[in-house]
């Protein structure tokens, strides 16, 4: 049977930035209907960004859109950033306040204009501490590890004693890409403690070699977990935050809700770079 050329519109989109070459890069590609997952994910390849974000109108009525992730080896249960991207790329072309997407394994997502940008409601990961000496010695640190006990995502927080410590990591991304899971460092920022300054609460990295990505830019899904971690130990439920790589990004965190059922809002700004055409074979 021979493969069609289709036409797919494309958005490439640095979201939780306020400028180009900042934020966390992700394509936006609305479909008609579902691709079949190996064309979908060769896309996700060639894009080669953290995650590519694709769209369908949701045939259920439980929301604006279906969404799915892929990252250029696996799709994912749940991307915050490509999310965020794709509520800006619909609500600039299509107008409106907010939409929702509904997910695989993450449940029901909203993007809501907030200011001069957005806000992207995600379920939380709630951890719990567990010893995990292989994690430490694939990222060359010391600290402690929580491992998550809900979400839709494997993922560990390590709570590191400063942020030059967070800033000095250099993991063995050998080591860490065998285990699978999200591996997101994070400590105190200079907004929090004694003599706090102007910076942010909150600073994070956060690396999935396993799933893809070596490094992550700025990570909403972290951050769905990083919300009840740090409200707990702040003594708030609101709070800034910076995700400490190269390109950089910065959110607010807010968080709704008690336990499992909480939500984390995160909010931040999107800037499209480029907006085309995608041309597939399928």
């Amino acid at each position: 049977m021979s493969s069609t050329r289709r036409a797919i519109p494309y958005w490439h989109v640095d979201a939780f930035a306020d400028r180009p070459f900042a934020g966390n890069q992700a394509a936006v590609m609305p479909l008609d209907e579902w691709l079949p997952d190996n064309v979908l994910q060769a896309i996700g390849e060639e894009n080669n960004f953290a995650e590519t974000a694709f769209v369908v109108p949701d045939e259920t009525g439980e929301a604006d859109y279906e969404l799915r992730w892929f990252t250029p080896t696996d799709e994912v249960a749940m991307c915050g950033h490509a999310t965020l991207a794709s509520g800006h790329a619909l609500l600039e072309r299509d107008g409106g306040k907010r939409v929702t997407f509904r997910t695989r394994k993450a449940g029901i997502l909203e993007v809501k204009r907030a200011g001069g940008g957005y806000e992207l409601s995600l379920p939380v990961t709630l951890v719990e501490p567990l010893e995990d000496t292989a994690l430490l010695g694939a990222l060359s640190a010391e600290g402690e590890v929580f491992h998550s006990v809900s979400g839709a995502e494997a993922t560990a927080i390590i709570l590191l004693e400063s942020e030059a410590a967070l800033r000095s990591l250099d993991p063995d991304m050998r080591k860490l890409g065998q285990i699978d899971l999200m591996a997101i460092c994070t400590a105190p920022g200079n907004g929090v403690g004694e003599g706090a300054g102007t910076g942010p609460d909150v600073v994070s990295r956060v690396f999935v070699p396993a799933w893809g990505v070596d490094e992550d830019s700025v990570t909403g899904s972290a951050h769905a977990a990083l919300a009840p971690f740090w409200a707990d130990r702040l003594g708030r439920r609101e709070f800034t935050a910076h995700q400490a790589s190269a390109r950089g990004g910065d959110l607010v965190c807010r968080l709704e809700g008690e336990g499992a059922d909480a939500r984390a809002w995160l909010g931040g700004p999107c800037v499209t770079v480029v907006e085309g055409t995608f041309y597939a074979e399928a």
